[in-house]
């Protein structure tokens, strides 16, 4: 969430920063409801005053045997007065919350404006695999070596799923596990969230109200208020994030570090593309994501280290990929700036998202309200930043096709192989 006072006192700046995002907005309307409130508060407080400093007055009065009764009846009214301004300040306070919750975040300053067309190659890491074969698609691939069974996938749950057989189960896992690994030698703390989670976790991810149509709902059929209902996870950031939610932490306990492993679960609306078949694009993936709350001028510091540690794992499994900056409006609604890892998938010719850092900087902490006290005593909103590390549903596909060989079979990386229990191809 927006600070409301920096709108406040240069509306117009946050309006061009907001348009760098596409979002348009006016705030006329607000602030003057931010002033009619503020006007409201101190009649009511000048009010209140009044009431008190006359009630004070009125045990000494009937000892003095003077008339009360005219006294009572103007505070009566006085208390009703106050009573009806109180809810009319209360009024605007929730047209206020309800219209800076609907804001995105700001983006930083040095991003540029529009969407993915502006997106910058930041680097670019190895070489695309060139192939003195006739190469196969994933698809293919996982058919053949028994690795994935996504006929039986979507009889099970319909279009947007599959089912890991054998040793493409082995595979997913031994990815999982190493990722795992490399996340506890750099001494991030291994978190197993619950799946389910109320609405404050989505709304104070900045994913709600906005993108409350996106997630899976679990049905409560004796409870019609959206709010008190739970969703399914569409990556674990939701849950990490508000960890801490409504707390103050020590700011000598900065940063925290924390990674967490779960499947994600995403509507993906939409129709899908021919290209996006197999595990390109799914209803349920799995996803080791990395979560740190830190000081305000610590986070661009634990960005790039987020940004690095996402890269390390690209190329200790030896993948060609590349390193994007996301210009404003291809960053999502929460976050302040964003660098895409993009592995190559040779069959679709293009690059794939396998990971997104992001720096939400004190948007998050705002909205659910996680601060920290520092060593001057002073209140003030963690930063916090997250980074997959990494989603597999890419990562595999392109792992089967960047490494396969003439004869069919797919060389398992050198760093997966522990995993596999020694195991070097798959065949």
């Amino acid at each position: 969430m927006l600070d409301i006072k920096m709108i406040c006192d240069n509306p117009e700046k946050v309006q061009n920063s907001l348009a760098k995002k596409g979002c348009i907005v006016d705030f006329s309307e607000l602030l003057q409801w931010v002033k009619d409130r503020k006007t409201l508060l101190q009649k009511v407080e000048s009010d209140k005053a009044e009431r008190n400093k006359v009630s004070a007055q009125i045990p000494a009065l009937k000892k003095e045997g003077k008339p009360v009764d005219e006294i009572f009846a103007k505070m009566r009214a006085l208390g009703e007065d106050i009573a009806e301004q109180d809810k009319k300040v209360n009024e605007l306070s929730d047209k206020i919350f309800d219209f800076v919750a609907k804001l995105p975040n700001l983006p930083d300053d040095d991003l540029l404006a529009g969407e993915k067309e502006n997106n910058q190659v930041v680097k670019v890491f190895g070489k695309k695999p060139e192939f003195d074969f006739e190469f196969k698609n994933h698809v293919d691939l996982c058919t053949s070596l028994n690795l994935i069974d996504y006929e039986r996938g979507v009889k099970l749950s319909g279009g947007g799923y599959w089912l890991y057989k054998g040793d493409g189960a082995r595979l997913e896992w031994a990815l999982l596990n190493f990722f795992i690994s490399e996340h506890l030698k750099d001494g991030y703390t291994f978190i197993l969230p619950p799946h389910m989670l109320g609405y404050n976790c989505g709304f104070g991810a900045g994913q709600f109200p906005k993108f409350s149509d996106e997630v899976y709902w679990v049905e409560d059929k004796e409870c019609e208020d959206r709010k008190q209902q739970r969703f399914m996870l569409p990556t674990a950031e939701t849950a990490l994030v508000n960890m801490h939610a409504g707390e103050i932490l020590d700011s000598k306990n900065l940063p925290m570090k924390y990674f967490a492993y779960t499947p994600c679960y995403r509507k993906e609306a939409g129709s899908y593309r021919a290209e996006e078949r197999g595990m390109i694009r799914g209803h349920q993936f799995n996803k080791v994501e990395m979560v740190q709350y830190t000081m305000p001028e610590d986070s661009p510091k634990a960005f790039e280290e987020l940004v690095g540690k996402a890269c390390s794992l690209m190329e200790k499994l030896g993948l060609h990929f590349r390193l994007s900056k996301l210009a404003a409006g291809d960053c999502s609604a929460s976050m302040a700036r964003t660098y895409d890892i993009e592995v190559w998938i040779p069959s679709m010719g293009i690059y794939k998202e396998v990971s997104s850092v992001s720096n939400a900087n004190d948007y998050q902490a705002r909205r659910n309200n996680t601060r920290y006290k520092g060593e001057d005593k002073k209140l003030g909103y963690v930063h916090t930043l997250n980074g997959s590390g990494l989603a597999t549903s890419r990562v595999f596909p392109a792992l089967i096709e960047q490494m396969q060989n003439p004869d069919g079979t797919v060389t398992i990386p050198e760093v997966l192989r522990p995993f596999m229990g020694g195991q070097t191809l798959l065949k």
